[in-house]
């Protein structure tokens, strides 16, 4: 009886140790450092977020991350006349929707040190893509502050998209993703993905 004990003690131990080092410490990691900004994580969807994004990277002369924006030709005029150089604009095209604009980046901006990210998008969306980003990012050790721009083309009929549900469903999903590294929405069917929030917002 006492082996058995010290066993699940030892097992016990492990796990904790395990869930400490991989949640816990990089979350307060996250909470607690003094580290201003290091990039600028503008997220797609609208144009006024990619041309706040360029401004305010030209202004602190930060890196800008467009996750998901406009094409490639039509960002390089934005760059071209905002005067910023192209070396502080990274356009990345892998994600499909919220959640993905910080998994498909945020273990690259891991391996390269980044502590703290500046995310940029529209005050309508500014709610869920904080709540997530915050899991996505605290949970590899990385600070997330915020900034929301005004909405100013087909703003009504994109907020009206931000339901309750929506919300819920990529807590959900963000969870899911930083303890098991797996998107559930990739195990639903295709039919059923829009009613799971298969929004690109």
């Amino acid at each position: 009886m006492r082996r058995k004990f010290k066993i699940y003690l030892v097992l016990l131990i492990c796990f904790s140790t395990y869930i400490v080092s991989r949640h816990v410490l990089p979350l307060l990691r996250s909470q607690f450092t003094n580290d201003l900004p290091k990039v600028i994580l503008v997220l797609g969807g609208d144009i006024e977020r990619e041309i706040a994004g360029i401004r305010i990277s030209k202004e602190l002369n930060l890196p800008v991350i467009i996750s998901g924006g406009s094409n490639a030709q039509f960002s390089d005029w934005l760059i071209r006349g905002e005067g910023i150089s192209k070396d502080l604009v990274k356009r990345d095209y892998r994600a499909k929707d919220t959640l993905t604009n910080f998994t498909s980046i945020i273990d690259d901006l891991s391996q390269e040190g980044v502590s703290h990210i500046l995310l940029i998008t529209s005050n309508y969306h500014i709610d869920r893509a904080k709540l997530i980003g915050e899991i996505i990012t605290s949970s590899r050790g990385i600070r997330l502050t915020s900034l929301s721009i005004q909405c100013k083309s087909l703003c009504k009929e994109k907020a009206q998209k931000e339901t309750k549900r929506k919300k819920n469903i990529d807590f959900l999903r963000s969870i899911i993703w930083v303890t098991t590294g797996r998107d559930i929405k990739s195990l639903v069917p295709n039919f059923l993905k829009y009613h799971f929030g298969g929004s690109k917002v």
